[in-house]
């Protein structure tokens, strides 16, 4: 067998691969996941309601509502997702069942259906819910032009759910589009939370939805405001991530999370299984950082309240 003897004054780590960049990453991982099992979070029981929205598509908006969901369940919160999106993957993350005979959010607000009638629970955890979406909901931007209050429907009905079955989180998974669902969503909330991908045309349509935040302000919801921003698909490679990442925080110092969401198989792979990356792979880099990202949100409350208005 073939052996290689170090030099006398060569460092074993540098010689056989125990300092390079992935050897690196795989111990700060390593330092992430012991941190994260020191750390306790306390739920004070008032509810705090999140719309998870960006009219940009394909910025992680339903991988990031069901995967911090899930990871704040896991830290104790009750949490209830509610799917907003005709597509339906948020229920399909959470392993709820939306085929187009399931009582649905649908239901809700066409047919002032309760939503006690119509939540199910997570097979992911025995803390998460979740009011599902289906294939009816795509009719429903129509539909709810000829509503009485076709703006309040979601959260009066939410508001008198909440009443008897309070939860810490409400997470509102949005199309990816400003119509009356998405209105609906962001009159029912006090919080936005908003993913950015590390990509080249990352802040297009910013502009536009902050516009509309600033609309709900002042005509329906005065309540509601920009409290999170997290950073989704973040490439460490690249200069661009970087460039990206730094933009962001400039513009938006108080409201960006310090976790970031790294480019990751195994986030990805999760949905298939009809899993999010909390139960598909726990340990994995993906599920660290929504992990960290959960506690942060759940920590930054205070922050939250003061930045209101922003």
């Amino acid at each position: 067998m073939f052996h290689v003897k170090p030099s006398d004054n060569a460092s074993p780590n540098n010689d056989f691969g125990m300092d390079t960049p992935l050897a690196r990453e795989l111990a700060d991982l390593s330092t992430r996941r012991k941190a994260l099992k020191t750390i306790e979070v306390q739920f004070s029981g008032e509810t705090r309601v999140f719309t998870v929205s960006n009219q940009k598509g394909g910025v992680g908006k339903t991988t990031t509502a069901v995967n911090l969901a899930s990871a704040l369940a896991d830290l104790g919160a009750k949490v209830l997702v509610i799917d907003l999106d005709p597509q339906g993957n948020a229920s399909t993350a959470l392993g709820v069942k939306h085929s187009a005979d399931t009582k649905s959010i649908y239901d809700v607000l066409i047919n002032d259906l309760p939503f006690s009638e119509i939540v199910q629970d997570s097979p992911e955890s025995e803390n998460l819910r979740c009011a599902p979406s289906t294939i009816h909901l795509a009719g429903a931007e129509i539909e709810l032009v000829s509503q009485v209050a076709r703006e309040f429907r979601l959260r009066r009905a939410l508001e008198e759910f909440l009443r008897d079955d309070p939860v810490d989180f409400v997470i509102i998974d949005c199309p990816p589009s400003l119509g009356l669902l998405t209105i609906n969503a962001f009159t029912a909330a006090s919080e936005v939370l908003i993913p950015i991908q590390c990509e080249y045309y990352a802040l297009e349509g910013l502009s536009q939805l902050l516009g509309s935040i600033q609309m709900i302000q002042k005509h329906l919801n005065p309540e509601l405001h920009l409290s999170t921003i997290l950073l989704t698909m973040y490439d460490a490679r690249t200069r661009l991530a970087q460039q990206v990442a730094e933009e962001v925080r400039t513009h938006f110092p108080q409201q960006v999370l310090n976790a970031v969401i790294p480019r990751s198989v195994r986030v990805s792979e999760a949905p298939s299984f009809g899993q999010t990356v909390i139960s598909y792979d726990g340990t994995s880099a993906g599920a660290v950082a929504y992990r960290e990202a959960a506690v942060e949100i759940a920590q930054r409350k205070e922050s939250a309240a003061q930045n209101k208005g922003a």
